[in-house]
């Protein structure tokens, strides 16, 4: 899949080693931002860098230092059953939302095609969409940050 669009990419390190990523976008329709693609090195898995990080970024975006400087909450979707376990259990997040399967992949593919078809660069092309959300069928659970309370 594409890279995020306008997304902020922030990355952890120990002792100047890589250990984790994650995007934020703004999602300011919903006067939110939006994380997406948490990664942590498999070494560093399990020892609570990722969801310190997680959090870290999270408060950054909440306390204004983020895009625009806006003071908004940031949503988060995972699949991962343990992270899925602690966002649930932290007074930091609260769900919002949890779907038991994935999307149907080929109605995303269709509604993708239909909303390029107006926009003026693909006047005379006919592009090919390859790609479509869902078809997983994964448990997808969402959260939303909402501080540390203080």
């Amino acid at each position: 899949m594409p890279h995020p669009p306008c997304a902020e990419y922030f990355v952890g390190t120990v002792d100047g080693e890589l250990v984790c990523h994650v995007a934020v976008c703004p999602l300011f329709t919903a006067k939110a931002y939006r994380a997406t693609r948490l990664v942590v090195m498999p070494e560093w898995q399990g020892a609570g860098v990722g969801t310190t990080f997680l959090n870290a970024v999270m408060q950054y975006h909440l306390e204004g230092n983020g895009r625009c400087g806006y003071k908004y909450s940031t949503f988060f979707h995972t699949s991962h059953p343990q992270l899925c376990g602690y966002l649930r259990n932290s007074k930091k997040w609260i769900q919002n939302s949890a779907k038991l399967h994935g999307d149907n992949k080929a109605r995303s593919k269709k509604s993708m095609a239909a909303t390029s078809k107006g926009f003026p660069s693909d006047k005379g092309k006919q592009k090919q969409h390859t790609g479509g959300y869902g078809g997983h069928f994964r448990a997808i659970q969402g959260f939303k940050y909402i501080g540390n309370g203080e």
